[in-house]
């Protein structure tokens, strides 16, 4: 999955105080894009040291990627930097670009930006916020309310019924590939209750045995995704949710067809269905 970037390592943990210097890595997200540097297939992002405006106030410590310091470059405007362009992150994944750690981390880098940007005002108050000095939060000086990150529970479900498995695709979207039923978690609900509603909701199906698999951080959607097998309790008849889906219905492990690349969840869980493996 994306997160499996053994032996590299990113470490999340906030540094206060912690300055930029020439060699750390810059994220520049604006506008849904990266300012990026690809190379055949290979990309990278700049160092401190080639920005052209290096003020260490601009810079926010974000992480660090195998002991490299990594920062967000809070500019809203987007920067000319030789060799470099703006690109979503979307895009040069489909081109199957590499290193894979640089991808995550970018992801991260996303999640984090998204975050300080939805929260320059204080939500309770509306006074603009400030960057905490000893953690990482946002606090707002009026009402003294702390702001820390928020990430959404979100299910994804494997319903299989002997050697037949569940498969979706959502409506509305242009991907070509199937995935599994998921869904996010409603105030008030257990993980397990999720995964029954989710899949009541979108196919029909009452289910049973609900066991947990995996998690997985995806930052695409601010999301823990947490990963169940189940089985169908009763019957098998599937009733799509057309709002949610175009198409869905059971498969054997010879029909299923994988994701291109190995980024995430959903691809791990069906390839271990196809593979034979018990789930």
């Amino acid at each position: 999955m994306i997160q499996d970037i053994y032996p590299h390592k990113l470490d999340n943990v906030f540094r206060p105080g912690t300055e930029p210097g020439p060699d750390a890595v810059v994220f520049h997200y604006v506008q849904n894009d990266f300012l990026v540097k690809e190379k055949g297939q290979e990309i990278s992002f700049p160092l401190v040291k080639e920005l052209p405006d290096q003020d260490s106030a601009k810079l926010r410590y974000l992480f660090t990627m195998d002991g490299t310091d990594c920062f967000w470059y809070m500019t809203d405007k987007k920067q000319e930097l030789p060799g470099y362009e703006y690109e979503n992150l979307r895009s040069l994944r489909k081109r199957n670009c590499e290193p894979k750690h640089l991808f995550f981390a970018a992801y991260t880098a996303q999640q984090l930006i998204s975050w300080y940007q939805d929260n320059i005002f204080c939500g309770r108050c509306g006074t603009l916020t400030e960057h905490s000095k000893t953690e990482r939060a946002l606090v707002c000086p009026s009402c003294h309310r702390t702001i820390y990150p928020r990430i959404i529970p979100a299910v994804i479900v494997g319903v299989t019924d002997g050697e037949r498995i569940v498969l979706t695709k959502y409506a509305g979207r242009n991907v070509p590939y199937f995935a599994l039923i998921a869904g996010f978690t409603e105030i008030g609900e257990t993980l397990e209750e999720t995964v029954a509603r989710e899949v009541m909701e979108e196919v029909g199906l009452k289910v049973k045995n609900i066991r947990y698999y995996k998690s997985q951080p995806w930052a695409m959607a601010d999301d823990i995704l947490m990963g169940f097998y189940c089985d169908v309790d009763g019957d098998t008849t599937i009733r799509l949710d057309r709002n949610e889906l175009k198409e869905g219905g059971w498969y054997t492990p010879d029909e299923v067809i994988l994701q291109p690349d190995d980024y995430s969840l959903t691809n791990e869980m069906m390839k271990r269905f196809k593979d034979g493996i018990k789930v």
